[in-house]
C-alpha cells in the first residue's frame, strides 16, 4: 500500500476553478507545504503567485494551457506556454484541439501538440485528451499523436467536461496504449482514497485532484 509521502508526491493539488481567488491559491499552497504534495496546477494568471507561495518548498507548478476547451490557435498555445514557463510554471498540461481530433485531422493536431512541446522546452507537457468524450479510436489517435510529439505525459480529463472525468478502464487503456514510455495521469473526478488507488492500480503515475488534503487524511486514517 502506498505510504503518505510517496502518493503525496505523486498529487497535482489543482485550484483551477474560474472564480478562485488570490486567497484560494494562497490556501491551496499551504495545503501543498503541509501534505508534502508533489505538483499545484493552477491557471495560469496565477504561475507567478503559486511560485511565490511555494518558495523554499520543493513542490513544482502546473499550469494549464487550451483550458478547458483546446480550440485556441496553436501559435496561441505556444505562447501561453512560453509565457507560463518563464513565469515559473515547472510542468504544462495542455488540451488538445478536441474537434480537429474527432474530425480524423491527424497532422494539425500532432502539430498542435509539438508547438506547445517545443515552447515549453526542458518543462514537460501533459496532453489532456478529455477521454469521455471520445471514442475508443480517437483515444489511440490521441495518444500516438501525443507519443509521437515528444510529450511526456497523457491526461484523462480536464475535470470540466459535461461528458465526466477519469475512469479506471481509461487509464488502464491509456497506460496500454502508451506503455512505459509516458505517464499517465489521471484527473477528473478524483475526490477521495479508494478512487486514488484505483487509478495508480490501473497504471496511473501521477493523480489531478482537488481534494488532496481529504485524500491524503483518508491515507493517515485506514488501519
Amino acid at each position: 500500500m502506498t505510504g503518505h509521502d510517496e502518493l503525496a508526491l505523486l498529487l497535482d493539488h489543482s485550484v483551477l476553478k474560474p472564480e478562485a481567488t488570490a486567497g484560494d491559491i494562497a490556501a491551496g499552497a499551504v495545503t501543498v507545504r503541509e501534505g508534502r504534495i508533489g505538483f499545484y496546477c493552477v491557471q495560469p494568471w496565477w504561475v507567478k503567485r503559486a511560485v511565490a507561495e511555494l518558495a523554499g518548498s520543493p513542490a513544482r507548478v502546473v499550469t494549464v494551457v487550451g483550458f478547458p476547451h483546446g480550440c485556441e490557435r496553436s501559435e496561441v498555445k505556444a505562447l501561453a506556454t512560453a509565457l507560463a514557463v518563464a513565469d515559473g510554471a515547472a510542468e504544462i498540461d495542455m488540451v488538445l484541439n478536441l474537434g480537429a481530433l474527432k474530425s480524423g485531422e491527424s497532422v494539425p493536431v500532432g502539430a498542435d501538440i509539438a508547438a506547445v512541446v517545443k515552447a515549453a522546452g526542458a518543462a514537460p507537457v501533459k496532453v489532456i485528451l478529455e477521454t469521455a468524450a471520445l471514442t475508443d479510436a480517437e483515444k489511440r489517435l490521441a495518444c500516438r499523436l501525443a507519443v509521437e510529439a515528444g510529450a511526456a505525459f497523457v491526461k484523462t480529463s480536464t475535470g470540466f467536461h459535461p461528458a465526466g472525468g477519469a475512469s479506471v478502464d481509461d487509464v488502464r487503456l491509456l497506460r496500454a496504449l502508451v506503455g512505459p514510455r509516458l505517464g499517465v495521469k489521471a484527473s477528473g473526478g478524483i475526490r477521495n482514497l479508494a478512487d486514488t488507488q484505483a487509478m495508480l492500480a490501473a497504471g496511473a503515475n501521477r493523480i489531478g485532484t482537488s481534494a488532496s488534503a481529504a485524500i491524503l487524511a483518508a491515507l493517515t486514517a485506514s488501519p
